[in-house]
């Protein structure tokens, strides 16, 4: 049996002519880590062994982009091969009508306030297409596609099990009352502390044992990654794909304390945060920030020794990328590490946004005796590559309707087909449309205000889009609002319709 592990969006559509057996996947998504948080992106702060190592020997995307600037559009886009233009999932949206949903105690013991808006019954996705090839099939970590109680929870949207959260708000703590294993809950010996809980009246914010009580008993990224090694060891004998969508660097800021330890001898003192209305205080938010992104490095190393340990290493694929750019909120300081680097990271350039720092991602491909190692691609690719990559690379059947392009040409080192444009759309933030083509890159950004001008910059002259050069470049710009036009089909969901768009 031959293996791949993905960490990131790896295109293999012509691995199969060379490749006669079918290879497992592994495909590694980290939570709103910027694209300047790894050591073979430029980081120097935060420390990322694993994951250099796999860039050392596989492939390093410069010019890779998410599905959308947040969380739930990313992953639909990823999952069905659809950019957001034509996507069903277009923006954050946690099916407000069911009820309270955002009362994170009630929603613990009332799964029908629990989960995102659902994917329509039927909704071809990379599971389904694997599973129609013989492909055992899995997702540990966050889902955030599907309500419990919906069509659309990972078993019945093409994953044969599934382990973690199914909704991100619950993803607010790491200490969670309970995760999901396939369609029961597993309720962990945490007590209950809802996010947001503040510190107790009159304690020393500079004091460890105030924080006491947002460090509890079940750390869920530690169980799920022991349920994903478990996964990897009952299908070694089998064609496998397994979708390791880590929870962390999202906040909040929780992160085991030996990594914190290690990160305050190393940066220092600093100011505790107090948190707000949806995160917990943290005594050092950028150590224990840190502490996260090396933790998930060594989940990615314990990975890779699994394989290694199982003899499936040398026949995989590991691809490793991140659903967007670098957050703002819950205590973590993109500035400060400089996360998104070389483009902007603060508020209003990173997440939330379709500038560079909100959807550029990393995105590694790593296959011993596949790929040759030490290489930097700069092709331009997408989310919505990877499902036609993973369909060729299995021999699955590509549905009609997607908008990917597989880059399995530019792993082997061979001529890759380029995107004529990538487009994406954004039905928040007061409404946003961009296009990357060639060198250029548009941004239409306040469309909710009425704002449909277009700004358009160099990015290889200007990768910080500083400077709009559309009233000089008139017919880049016809162009760029045509694809806008063009690419933009009406949403399904009243949520996501833009009605300065004609929807």
């Amino acid at each position: 049996m031959k293996s791949i592990l993905l960490i990131s969006v790896v295109t293999i559509l012509q691995l199969q002519p060379v490749y006669s057996e079918k290879p497992n996947i592994v495909y590694i998504l980290a939570d709103d880590l910027g694209y300047n948080e790894l050591g073979c992106y430029g980081q120097d702060t935060i420390e990322t062994p694993n994951i250099d190592a796999l860039a050392a020997n596989g492939i390093r995307f410069t010019q890779h982009y998410s599905g959308s600037p947040v969380c739930a559009p990313s992953r639909c886009v990823l999952m069905t091969g659809k950019h957001t233009g034509h996507a069903y999932i277009r923006g954050n949206d946690e099916w407000g009508e069911r009820g309270d949903t955002w009362n994170f105690a009630k929603a613990v013991e009332d799964p029908n306030l629990e989960g995102q808006r659902p994917l329509p019954v039927g909704t071809e996705t990379i599971g389904t297409l694997l599973q129609g090839v013989g492909y055992k099939t899995a997702i540990v970590g966050k889902w955030g596609l599907g309500a419990p109680l919906t069509n659309s929870i990972p078993t019945k949207m093409g994953f044969d099990f599934f382990y973690g959260y199914n909704c991100q708000r619950q993803a607010h703590t790491f200490y969670p009352k309970h995760l999901w294993k396939n369609e029961q809950k597993d309720w962990l010996d945490n007590e209950l502390v809802v996010p947001g809980t503040k510190l107790a009246e009159g304690a020393d914010p500079n004091d460890p044992a105030s924080y006491l009580k947002y460090r509890l008993s079940e750390y869920a990224p530690e169980l799920m990654l022991e349920e994903a090694l478990g996964f990897v060891r009952e299908n070694k004998e089998s064609p496998f794909f397994l979708y390791f969508a880590s929870p962390i660097p999202h906040v909040p800021l929780q992160a085991p304390a030996s990594w914190v330890e290690y990160y305050q001898e190393k940066l220092g003192p600093e100011d505790p945060y107090l948190g707000n209305k949806g995160y917990f205080p943290n005594r050092t938010p950028r150590a224990t920030y840190a502490a996260m992104v090396s933790y998930l490095d060594e989940q990615v190393g314990d990975i890779v020794s699994e394989l290694k340990d199982l003899g499936l290493y040398e026949n995989t694929l590991i691809l490793f990328s991140s659903d967007n750019g670098p957050t703002y909120n819950g205590g973590s300081d993109s500035a400060y590490f400089e996360s998104a680097s070389p483009f902007k990271s603060e508020y209003g350039w990173a997440k939330g946004f379709s500038t560079e720092g909100g959807i550029r991602v990393p995105m590694i491909a790593s296959w011993e005796g596949m790929i040759k190692g030490g290489r930097t691609s700069q092709h331009v690719s997408a989310f919505w590559d990877v499902l036609p990559t993973l369909c060729e690379l299995s021999g699955a059947r590509v549905p009609s309707d997607v908008d990917g392009l597989s880059f399995v040409p530019n792993l082997l080192g061979e001529p890759q087909e380029p995107h004529e444009f990538l487009y994406w759309e954004f039905p928040a933030y007061e409404g946003q449309q961009a296009v990357r083509m060639g060198d250029w890159k548009a941004l239409r950004k306040g469309i909710f205000r009425g704002n449909m001008d277009l700004e358009l910059y160099n990015l290889k002259t200007d990768p910080r889009e500083q400077f709009d050069v559309s009233a000089a470049y008139p017919e880049v710009v016809g162009r760029i609002e045509a694809i806008m036009e063009s690419e933009h089909e009406p949403a399904v969901l009243a949520r996501f319709k833009i009605k300065q768009l004609g929807d």
